[in-house]
């Protein structure tokens, strides 16, 4: 294990932000973990921990310490006659994952196909997708404190999971390394095919009784069609986080904008589709610098390969602020700012 200096992140992050890391380092095991956090000259440092670079937006220099987790390893760890306790290391790739529950015939994870980013971070973020999150499939994690390097586990109600959010965006940001994380599965199949264009998908493929491996099949073709791939084009999938209002004032907006796209939460809220808002709004496509608006997903923000994290955010600015003229709703970024 060797600490380097003055480290480009760029090939770190899907954005392809080129910024700089004062120091940096990759640990493989829980012992190089604890190594390089009790380590004396690095402990008044701030820390960022990365795993697949997906969800953040680099908008400086880091003046600290970046950790690449590349903890490997998947395993089953428990079953009974309905389900499977599957414990995966977080530095694993969260599509790899995925993958590797359809070969073992498990079902849960199908609609989260090509989610990018590792199993570690999953949890932080309660991804999601297709009318699935994370936290439908969690059991338990484990992390080690940053602090006193004692190993604790999360419970699901540990982990406060919400829409996009968890414990570890807020009470204890900063504070836990999370090192597995471990999922109960379905041995037999219980499929959600209600939600985008899956069913649909579906249909044009022929398929009238689908197993897991076609929806997972299926949502990587929808998302192969709507994202582009952060190797060709730099990104960090969906930008902002859909925004939740009072069914009161969603009825207000709807008769101003007939076409307003929106999915009831519960009896009292809706969630409204931000990308839709972000495209009324005139900003897909749209290009700025060397940043802009995607042409097939107004939600995505781009990198046309030199832009400043900085700039990208520039960008976000002012698209959440025409949203808000517009349609008197605040969109928030689903991409961590660094």
């Amino acid at each position: 294990m060797e600490i380097f200096r003055n480290v480009s992140l760029k090939n770190y992050n899907t954005f392809g932000i080129d910024a700089l890391a004062d120091y940096f380092v990759e640990v493989n095991s829980v012992e190089e973990i604890r190594e390089v956090l009790k380590d004396e000259k690095l402990r008044s440092l701030d820390r960022l921990i990365i795993g697949g670079g997906s969800n953040i937006l680099l908008t400086r220099d880091f003046p600290g310490l970046v950790i690449k987790n590349n903890l490997k390893g998947i395993g089953v760890v428990n079953q009974d006659e309905d389900s499977v306790w599957v414990k995966s290391a977080a530095g694993e790739v969260w599509h790899s994952f995925v993958l590797w529950t359809l070969d073992q015939n498990l079902n849960g994870a199908e609609n989260l196909s090509l989610i990018p980013g590792s199993v570690g971070a999953g949890p932080m973020q309660n991804i999601g997708a297709y009318g699935v999150e994370l936290k439908d499939l969690f059991f338990e994690l484990e992390a080690i404190n940053i602090e006193t390097l004692e190993t604790r586990v999360f419970s699901h109600s540990d982990c406060k999971f919400g829409y996009r959010e968890s414990v570890f965006k807020h009470e204890v940001r900063n504070q836990y390394f999370i090192t597995s994380v471990t999922f109960c599965l379905k041995k037999h199949a219980k499929l959600n095919t209600s939600y985008g264009a899956i069913a649909q998908e579906l249909s044009k493929a022929g398929i009238e009784n689908p197993t897991s491996k076609d929806i997972s099949d299926a949502v990587i073709r929808i998302r192969q069609s709507k994202l582009p791939d952060p190797k060709v084009l730099g990104n960090a999938g969906s930008f902002f986080k859909n925004p939740e209002i009072p069914v009161a004032q969603y009825a207000e907006l709807k008769l101003k904008y007939p076409d307003l796209v929106a999915y009831p939460i519960g009896s009292e809220s809706m969630k409204l589709a931000a990308g839709w808002m972000i495209e009324q709004c005139g900003w897909k496509g749209k290009r700025v610098g060397e940043t802009g608006s995607h042409k097939d997903q107004a939600l995505v923000l781009v990198n046309y390969g030199h832009a400043k994290g900085a700039e990208v955010y520039e960008l976000a600015l002012q698209i959440r602020e025409s949203v808000i003229e517009k349609f008197g709703v605040r969109i928030d970024p689903e991409v961590n700012l660094i």
